[in-house]
C-alpha cells in the first residue's frame, strides 16, 4: 500500500511541473493560479456547508490561522515561486531539481525539531540522490540560454516555504478534518492569488483551449494527487521518507517533458534517474534508531485505527474535495507525532 501511494505521489506530484508549463505559454503564472484556486474554493467552501459542517465544530480560532499558515506556506508560496521560476524561464526540470533539494534541508532538520534523526546510511542515501538530480539536470541548465541568474533562486525559496510548512504541520497538536484542511487550504490560496492577480491586473482568464485545459489538469493531478497525497504520505511514513521521494520529481519530470514536449531525454537523464531510484531505495531501508521508531509508530498506528481513518479520508477526499493527508494520528511513547 505504501509502494502504491508512494508511485502515486510522485507523478502526481511531478505533474505539477508540467501543468505550470502547458498554461505558461498561455497566461501569466499569477492568473493560471488564481483560476485554479479561486473556483476549486467556492466548490470546497459550498461542500463544508451543506455536508462538512460537523467537522468544523471544535476548531478554535488559533486552529483555524494554523491552517491557513500551512496552506499559505505549502501552496502560495511554493506554488507562485515555482510558476514564476518557469516563466521566466527556467526549465521544468531544473526547478524540479531545485525542488528536489528538499530531502538534505528536511534531514538536516528533522532530527532538531522532530526528533526524527538520520542515520549514516540515510545521509548517504540524500546525498545520492542529490547527485542523481543533479546529473539529470546539469546537462539542462546548460542549454539554458537568456535566463537570469538570480532567476534559479526562485525556486529555491518555494522549496524552504515548503520545508516549514512540513515542519508546522508535523508539530500540530490537533487533528484537522481532511475536508476542513483542503477547503482552507485552497480558500487561503484562492485570496492570495486572486489578490495578486487583481494587482497584476491579470485577473482575466483568456480564451484559448490550452488554459483550461492546463488548468483542469493542475486541479485534478497537482491538487488533489499531489498536494493531498503528500499529506498522506507523510503521516504513513513521515518526514525523512517522503521528501527522499522529492529525488524522483526530477527525472520523472524529464521523462514527461520528453514525452509531452519534446525536451532531450538522452542517457545522462537515464543515469541520474537511476541514481535517484537507488537513493530512495537506500534512505527508506535504513531507519535506525529514533527513526525507526517513527516508522514503526506509524505502521502500529496504521494498524491499531488509522486505516480506518485513512479509509474515511480518502472517501471525503472523493466526495467532499478534502485531502486524505489530514487523517487521525496518534503519537508514539518517545512523544513524536506519528
Amino acid at each position: 500500500m505504501n509502494l502504491l501511494l508512494s508511485v502515486a505521489f510522485v507523478i502526481c506530484w511531478s505533474s505539477g511541473f508540467i501543468g505550470a508549463k502547458l498554461g505558461a505559454g498561455s497566461a501569466d503564472a499569477v492568473t493560471i493560479l488564481m483560476w485554479r484556486f479561486l473556483p476549486l474554493a467556492l466548490v470546497l467552501g459550498a461542500v463544508a456547508v451543506v455536508r462538512a459542517r460537523a467537522a468544523w465544530r471544535g476548531l478554535t480560532a488559533r486552529d483555524l490561522l494554523r491552517q491557513c499558515v500551512i496552506g499559505t506556506l505549502s501552496q502560495s508560496g511554493y506554488l507562485l515561486t515555482v510558476y514564476y521560476a518557469i516563466q521566466l524561464g527556467v526549465s521544468s526540470g531544473t526547478t524540479a531539481m531545485i525542488d528536489g533539494t528538499q530531502p538534505l534541508v528536511a534531514g538536516a532538520l528533522a532530527g532538531p525539531l522532530l526528533r526524527q534523526y538520520v542515520s549514516r546510511r540515510q545521509w548517504l542515501g540524500l546525498c545520492l540522490g542529490v547527485t542523481g538530480v543533479l546529473v539529470v539536470t546539469s546537462a539542462d541548465a546548460a542549454a539554458v540560454r537568456g535566463v537570469a541568474p538570480w532567476a534559479y533562486a526562485v525556486p529555491f525559496l518555494g522549496m524552504l516555504s515548503l520545508v516549514a510548512a512540513t515542519f508546522l504541520e508535523s508539530r500540530t497538536r490537533r487533528a484537522v478534518a481532511p475536508s476542513v484542511a483542503m477547503t482552507i487550504h485552497c480558500g487561503t490560496s484562492a485570496v492570495v492569488f486572486t489578490v495578486l492577480a487583481l494587482v497584476a491586473g491579470a485577473a482575466v482568464p483568456p480564451a484559448e483551449t490550452s488554459f483550461w485545459l492546463a488548468v483542469g489538469w493542475l486541479v485534478l493531478l497537482a491538487t488533489f494527487g499531489g498536494y493531498g497525497l503528500y499529506w498522506l504520505v507523510l503521516r504513513r511514513s513521515g518526514v525523512l521518507r517522503v521528501n527522499t521521494l522529492m529525488f524522483l520529481m526530477a527525472p520523472v519530470t524529464a521523462v514527461w517533458g520528453a514525452i509531452m514536449f519534446g525536451e532531450p531525454f538522452g542517457p545522462q537523464t537515464a543515469a541520474g534517474l537511476a541514481v535517484a531510484l537507488i537513493a530512495v531505495v537506500v534512505v527508506r531501508g535504513g531507519a535506525a534508531g529514533p527513526a525507526e521508531a517513527v516508522a514503526d509508530g506509524v505502521a502500529d498506528g496504521v494498524a491499531d485505527g488509522v486505516a480506518d481513518g485513512v479509509a474515511d479520508g480518502v472517501a471525503s477526499t472523493v466526495a467532499d474535495g478534502g485531502n486524505p493527508g489530514d487523517v487521525p494520528v496518534r503519537r508514539a511513547d518517545n512523544g513524536t507525532r506519528v
